[in-house]
């Protein structure tokens, strides 16, 4: 059996009809850091939700290592949406967000900069950018097989940005995982990417 994460034959439509893809397939191997690039409004969020098992695909299915996405329980395959808002009960303290995935070890929250007094904080007491920083160690806690990153740093000045992804890709590597991520950013593409999917390419 080959490890990777595949998306094999995969269509998604709207309830309006709105057809987004129709036969779309990709693989990521361990270790890869991937980009998606396509022009805006193709639905390059909306892939990210499919392949980390947020949405289920019209026809097709997303594959991990040759098993399909888990129904419950720990998924091996992690999103950082670019809204964090959106990923935590707002009725939780960070302390309680994290103990979701487990222990986290400290070499995480420190590494993304995170200070122990937010750690006792709700949601709606933090920035945008150190919500952020919890949702991504909340993630790599999980320690997911692969790691799916939507505008995931966009919040983040130019300095944290390259911190935390200096970061994610050190954890990638020393873990084996692979990294699937969307940005509008090409300089950042560059530095990060192994390789890039074109999607709607002909």
């Amino acid at each position: 059996m080959q490890k990777m994460l595949e998306a094999k034959d995969i269509s998604f439509a709207y309830s309006g009809g709105r057809v987004l893809y129709d036969g779309l397939s990709l693989q990521i191997a361990p270790g890869e850091r991937v980009a998606l690039c396509a022009p805006s409004g193709f639905g390059k969020t909306t892939l990210c939700r499919i392949l980390a098992g947020y949405l289920k695909p019209t026809a097709g299915s997303v594959m991990v290592d040759g098993s399909p996405l888990p129904l419950r329980g720990m998924c091996p395959v992690q999103l950082i949406g670019q809204h964090p808002e959106n990923m935590v009960d707002p009725r939780q303290t960070m302390d309680s967000m994290l103990a979701e995935a487990g222990d986290t070890p400290s070499e995480l929250l420190s590494g993304l900069g995170i200070r122990p007094e937010w750690r006792r904080r709700h949601a709606h007491e933090l920035s945008g950018g150190e919500l952020q920083r919890f949702c991504i160690a909340r993630a790599l806690a999980c320690a997911p097989r692969y790691l799916v990153a939507d505008e995931s740093t966009a919040m983040f000045d130019a300095v944290t940005q390259a911190r935390v992804w200096r970061f994610l890709m050190r954890w990638c590597e020393e873990n084996g995982a692979g990294l699937v991520f969307v940005s509008h950013s090409p300089e950042l593409i560059d530095h990060v990417v192994t390789r890039t999917i074109m999607l709607g390419a002909r």
